[in-house]
């Protein structure tokens, strides 16, 4: 199964921070987010993987060096978009679920679970997301769970999406290349079709987009 790392956006919210590093390449305890990705990614046997970059992109593709594949964009092109412009330029399968991993969270999911996503998603369902309790950030939460796992609607208990999922390329098939698409309006369609699946990661996870949530993944660096 392919992958792709979600990179290229701007870290508006770290600002000044991210006017001259990209947000995939902070550290925790001297070790960049996507090279943590990366070396997870490897151990559990993945090693077929996009990169999208845009905002300081050239740094990132230095940091990284041969391996992965860069999908470089203008502009960030959002989740949807950026995943549009890489199976237009044929970097992922448009017939396989790919994993779909935002590049700036930190997380201590086994990425070999993905595989039974995929599984899922390539037989019954469009796409199974990854989530979290809500952090402090985000109290509301994005979604709710069915007891059989079924995706729904913010109700009663919700769960924050962790930016880690596996998608079946149809969801993006008629989306226009090199145009913003963000990823929640496909989810929310989906949802409405009871097509979206996700399980609940209760293990360590920080979304570092802003300066309180950096914080806390660093007090976490033994990881």
């Amino acid at each position: 199964m392919k992958v792709m790392l979600l990179a290229a956006g701007r870290g508006e919210r770290l600002r000044p921070l991210t006017d001259t590093t990209p947000k995939p390449l902070l550290k925790i305890n001297k070790a960049s987010l996507i090279t943590r990705h990366l070396n997870r990614l490897h151990a559990a046997d993945f090693f077929d993987i996009v990169i999208n970059v845009s905002h300081l992109g050239e740094k990132i593709i230095r940091h990284v060096g041969d391996g992965p594949r860069y999908s470089s964009e203008k502009q960030p092109l959002e989740a949807a978009g950026g995943v549009c412009l890489a199976l237009e330029r044929e970097m992922l399968d448009k017939h396989k679920a790919f994993a779909l991993i935002n590049a700036d969270i930190f997380c201590d999911y086994d990425y070999s679970r993905l595989r039974a996503g995929a599984k899922t998603v390539s037989t019954t369902k469009s796409c199974h997301l990854i989530l979290a309790a809500n952090p402090p950030e985000h109290p509301q939460g994005d979604f709710s769970l069915s007891a059989n796992g079924v995706l729904l609607p913010p109700h009663g208990d919700t769960y924050t999406y962790t930016g880690i999922g596996v998608f079946h390329p149809s969801l993006f098939e008629k989306l226009k290349a090199e145009e913003k698409h963000k990823l929640l309006p496909i989810l929310q369609a989906q949802i409405k079709k009871q097509k979206a699946t996700a399980e609940i990661h209760d293990g360590l996870w920080h979304d570092t987009g802003t300066p309180a949530a950096l914080a806390r993944a660093r007090k976490h660096w033994k990881i």
